[in-house]
């Protein structure tokens, strides 16, 4: 028999708002660090990652990620959310708490392929992932899918959410290229500036504010002492971890760079963020400190890795941000949860199961991601025109800008 608890219900749905309010944070962050004439273009991706993400999530993705399918893949439930079983919140509550995620793991692909793709390609993009690639990878975790069968742990989404949203971001800016004029003839980088880092840092308060509701609301309940415990723990793991992100890169970028540099600082706290996402219930407060501080520091190896080695252009950094840090984070819980991790005596298959669940995520992510890219990219392109690039995206793609005289 179906219990509905009322504060339950409440915490959930106020989690789920402080995820959606992420939509805004990741759409300042994103605007704030590209340029001015491709704000409305930035503003337009996250808006349209939400509303079909909204949409067709309902519509199909729901069924396919909780449905009771397979070990691989869930049901088709077209337009319905009631299938959902026992539980201690509505179904609807369920469902706008997974959307809300939903939406999240495509927004995070736009920052990587910022500044030079066509809207109406981008569309298409983000219509994948919330129908396909995000559903049947979550099924594998939160669906009762064959990771969470191994045991295979990510409380709120650094795999599921983040590594997946990372490497599909990783295969768009592999095949769309970099951007005009962001490498020399010799293969050397040159920086491109965002046009307002004041954006941008509000947009990463904004994130961590929302993340609040992001790992804490995962618990699904508030109701007890037992609730009540686990979710202010997380609370602390969470906000601890993101800090040490950002102070370890900013003492790095003092020491290597001579100054403390603002946007890989702001970049440092949402590495921390995802890196601690997988296991923000199991660790400890110390625990999540450190995972924090190491994920930190990787984003900044893994910027510089991805721009200057590879000579793969990401706009914002979402690649090293969500797709590194979401790997990391997941396989640091193997060696830092303190029941089973390996650093608390529970030896390495713990840390096995959390590897294996990251690989094979990230294989389908990719592989699917480089797939509907380079398919797109085939049948009608999926880059603007080199003037349009120059020009800016905003007025010929939506026939407006965002700054006017």
């Amino acid at each position: 028999m179906t219990t509905i608890n009322g504060l339950d219900t409440a915490w959930v749905l106020i989690a789920a708002m402080l995820v959606f309010f992420m939509q805004p944070g990741f759409a300042l962050v994103e605007a704030g660090f590209t340029r001015s004439k491709n704000t409305a273009n930035i503003l337009m991706k996250n808006f349209v990652d939400f509303m079909i993400g909204s949409f067709l999530f309902w519509m199909i993705g729901f069924g396919l990620m909780h449905g009771s399918g397979s070990g691989f893949i869930g049901s088709l439930h077209l337009f319905d959310w009631k299938f959902i079983g026992d539980s201690n919140i509505p179904a609807e509550c369920t469902l706008i708490f997974q959307t809300v995620f939903c939406a999240t793991a495509a927004t995070i692909v736009s920052g990587g392929m910022a500044e030079r793709t066509k809207f109406s390609m981008y569309i298409l993009i983000s219509i994948i992932i919330s129908v396909v690639i995000y559903p049947i990878e979550g099924h594998w975790t939160w669906g009762g899918g064959w990771l969470s069968e191994l045991g295979f742990h990510d409380f709120a989404g650094s795999t599921v959410v983040h590594s997946c949203g990372g490497v599909i971001a990783l295969a768009g800016a592999m095949v769309l290229g970099p951007r005009l004029g962001k490498y020399s003839k010799t293969g050397q980088s040159h920086a491109i500036p965002g046009h307002n880092l004041t954006f941008g840092a509000l947009g990463v308060f904004i994130l961590w504010f929302g993340w609040f509701g992001f790992n804490p609301g995962s618990q699904l309940a508030a109701d007890g002492a037992a609730n009540a415990i686990a979710i202010s723990h997380v609370m602390c793991t969470t906000n601890m971890a993101a800090a040490t992100g950002g102070l370890s890169v900013l003492f790095l970028t003092w020491l290597v760079y001579g100054k403390p540099s603002l946007s890989l600082v702001c970049n440092g706290i949402l590495a921390g963020l995802v890196g601690i996402t997988a296991g923000c219930d199991l660790v400890s407060i110390g625990g999540a400190a450190v995972i924090g501080a190491v994920c930190g520091v990787a984003m900044v190896g893994s910027v510089a890795l991805i721009d200057k080695v590879c000579k793969i252009d990401d706009p914002v950094g979402a690649v090293s941000v969500h797709g590194t840090c979401g790997i990391l984070g997941t396989i640091l819980t193997g060696l830092f949860a303190t029941e089973d991790g390996l650093f608390y005596g529970g030896g390495a298959h713990f840390l096995g199961v959390q590897t294996l669940g990251v690989t094979v995520t990230i294989i389908w992510a990719f592989g699917l991601g480089f797939l509907t890219f380079k398919a797109l990219d085939k049948i009608h392109g999926i880059r603007v025109e080199p003037r349009i690039e120059e020009e800016g995206l905003d007025i010929y793609e939506h026939g407006e800008t965002c700054y006017n005289n």
